[in-house]
């Protein structure tokens, strides 16, 4: 995680992402969507898995709750470049993350901190409608919301298995890495 193994990875994904939102031809009317999950794909939190031994010790909410509402978590460069990249050619950023709802004031500073100015939507979980879901459930239900609405998902990036099953996952969906931890 701490080599540039990881960053390399990374970088083999967003630019293939990349290749394929060049590949698309836009509709122009502002409905063309990318879907960017939050943690480990547009926000690290690599600072706080490596003070905390990388997942030698159980996972604690309480002081990962702790470590979002701090806002310092960097960006990851390469989902950066590509949230850039995405932008210039027309493409609206929407963010869907498995955050709660009363984390969005402290993750819209933290994103915008970093580089993330804009975006058409930053979807995070109402904890009570979706109680005992799970982030496939979840994701699923808010891309179909998205889709509803007329917007088309012409690509989807996550670091989880769970923000790219399901259902209305998009055109095309990446893979990021992430081996500190898996979500079901």
């Amino acid at each position: 995680m701490l080599g540039q193994h990881y960053r390399n990875d990374s970088k083999v994904v967003t630019d293939a992402a990349l290749d394929h939102a060049k590949s698309i031809n836009l509709t122009g009317d502002g409905k063309d969507i990318w879907v960017f999950d939050v943690d480990e794909t547009t926000l690290s939190n690599l600072p706080y898995y490596a003070s905390n031994g990388f997942g030698s010790t159980p996972y604690n909410s309480t002081l990962f709750n702790a470590w979002v509402l701090e806002g310092k978590a960097p960006a990851l460069p390469e989902s950066l470049k590509l949230y850039k990249s995405l932008l210039s050619l027309g493409i609206k950023v929407v963010f869907l993350t498995g955050r709660p709802e009363d984390q969005r004031n402290v993750t819209v500073a933290n994103l915008k901190e970093v580089g993330y100015h804009t975006w058409e939507k930053l979807i995070l979980k109402n904890s009570t409608y979706y109680s005992g879901s799970t982030a496939v459930v979840y994701k699923s239900k808010e891309r179909k919301k998205l889709e509803e609405n007329g917007y088309r998902i012409i690509g989807n990036i996550g670091d989880q298995w769970s923000d790219l099953l399901g259902t209305n996952t998009g055109n095309r969906t990446f893979k990021l890495p992430d081996p500190m931890y898996y979500i079901s």
